[in-house]
């Protein structure tokens, strides 16, 4: 309920880009924006893991301002390894340490390790 419901100061909700009112505004939803790759350094590790099993993570990306699932994706069809996406951690299946730098590189993120 909103507070002025009901009386000659009731005005329903409008757009702030359009101006219209909410339940006709047809405006898409703000994306929020890109962080440029140049400007980030992902910083990348090779981790043992329970029963022997190697894993490469990829830390220091925010997740927003990236589209940290297609980056997985990319990263996982390049080494050509499993992997998931962990509290903000790209984290790739075995010992892959080359592959992902030289991808995160030929996409223009910096990296170090």
């Amino acid at each position: 309920m909103r507070l002025f419901e009901g009386t000659e100061f009731d005005r329903p909700p409008a757009c702030d880009r359009c101006g219209k009112p909410e339940e006709v505004c047809e405006c898409p939803p703000e994306a929020a924006p890109k962080i440029n790759p140049g400007k980030q350094t992902a910083r990348l590790a090779v981790e043992k893991r329970r029963k022997g099993k190697t894993v490469t993570v990829v830390r220091g990306l925010p997740a927003e301002g990236n589209d940290l699932p297609v980056l997985l994706k990319q990263l996982k069809s390049a080494c050509g390894a499993g992997g998931t996406l962990k509290d903000g951690e790209l984290e790739i299946q075995g010992n892959n340490l080359d592959h992902v730098r030289d991808e995160l590189n030929k996409i223009g993120y910096r990296t170090k390790g």
